[in-house]
């Protein structure tokens, strides 16, 4: 967990790294970073906006020769393939992945019954705005399936989302990542992103206990 911590708050740094070591394959990993937080259910955890935000604004600096396009292209891909393969898990196994032994030291009860409240309170909007909140957007495909929604209703709402989540994340990073204040407190700045994204739960956490 620690190191999960670490990697959060320095993230440019670590990106830095990838890109010294591993050079052009950095977009691949950086792909199935973002294609495992949302695709796959156990690994809620794993870094989103924060990523998106520090990619973007490590591609603005000239120095790396990485492309703003082409990862703007992979996390939309990333992000809609992995929402779907998590539709499908929740299609055809549902809530009874949650009660294996070893997918439930990952998925716990209370962060599955905390999205199914917020699909309860919101309806079909929540596939929307799940998108921006972290840790619910991953189990948000899981349960949208095990609620009986049809996919073709969960694309008609996710895909929009994928596509403004990606634009305003990696926009933000690349517009705004370089700018000097930024670049030095890029830590704060990394706990301002996570905080805001979990606005919207903390509201609904509030008005839940009003």
């Amino acid at each position: 967990m620690q190191t999960l911590i670490d990697f959060i708050l320095h993230i440019d740094q670590h990106i830095i790294n990838l890109v010294n070591f591993f050079g052009d394959w950095t977009y691949l990993l950086l792909f199935g970073v973002i294609f495992v937080e949302t695709g796959v259910v156990i690994m809620p955890f794993l870094p989103g906006d924060s990523l998106l935000f520090a990619a973007s604004a490590i591609a603005a600096n000239s120095q790396y020769n990485l492309s703003i396009t082409i990862f703007i292209i992979l996390f939309l891909a990333a992000s809609i393939i992995g929402d779907s393969l998590n539709f499908y898990l929740g299609e055809k196994i549902g809530y009874r992945l949650t009660q294996q032994k070893f997918f439930g030291k990952f998925i716990k009860p209370e962060q599955m019954e905390k999205s199914k409240e917020f699909f309860d309170k919101y309806g079909v909007l929540a596939i929307f705005i799940a998108r921006f909140m972290p840790i619910i957007r991953t189990f948000a495909p899981f349960i949208a399936a095990s609620s009986g929604y049809k996919y073709k209703k969960f694309v008609k709402y996710n895909v929009p989302a994928c596509i403004t989540w990606v634009l305003l994340c990696c926009g933000g990073g690349y517009f705004f990542g370089n700018i000097p204040f930024v670049q030095e407190h890029f830590s704060l700045v990394i706990l301002g992103i996570l905080l805001v994204t979990c606005i919207p739960a903390i509201v609904a956490l509030f008005n839940k206990n009003k």
